[in-house]
């Protein structure tokens, strides 16, 4: 599945009408994204069972402050509505494999019970 640009426009819709999306916030100055995207570009590709965004943080500042982003790449899931992971750095293909296992292996009614 091709990664969807995401913006102020069409973030409801994506995070509504998708059970899980990833998100990756970056910058098209920042080297470590540029590492990053060829590593979650090919898991969009094993994974369409997930949409694959990406926010670029010049562009869609008022996303990225909505996340509290400080530093890029920064990764987000949001499962069912919820926001269930974010964490700054670029990720190892390998760890970003375990990330999504985790994230698909989530209790959503757990996780809304706890959060509550």
């Amino acid at each position: 599945m091709a990664v969807v640009e995401l913006t102020t426009d069409n973030f409801n819709d994506v995070v509504t009408g998708n059970d899980t999306v990833l998100v990756d916030f970056w910058a098209s100055w920042c080297g470590p994204c540029k590492q990053f995207a060829p590593v979650f570009d090919a898991a969009s590709q094993r994974h369409e069972d997930f949409v694959f965004a990406k926010v670029d943080t010049e562009a869609q500042q008022q996303l990225a402050a909505a996340f509290e982003v400080r530093s890029i790449p920064t990764l987000a899931a949001i499962r069912e509505g919820v926001l269930v992971f974010q964490q700054a750095g670029a990720l190892p293909e390998q760890a970003l494999e375990e990330l999504i296992g985790k994230v698909r292996a989530l209790d959503m009614d757990e996780v809304r019970n706890t959060a509550s």
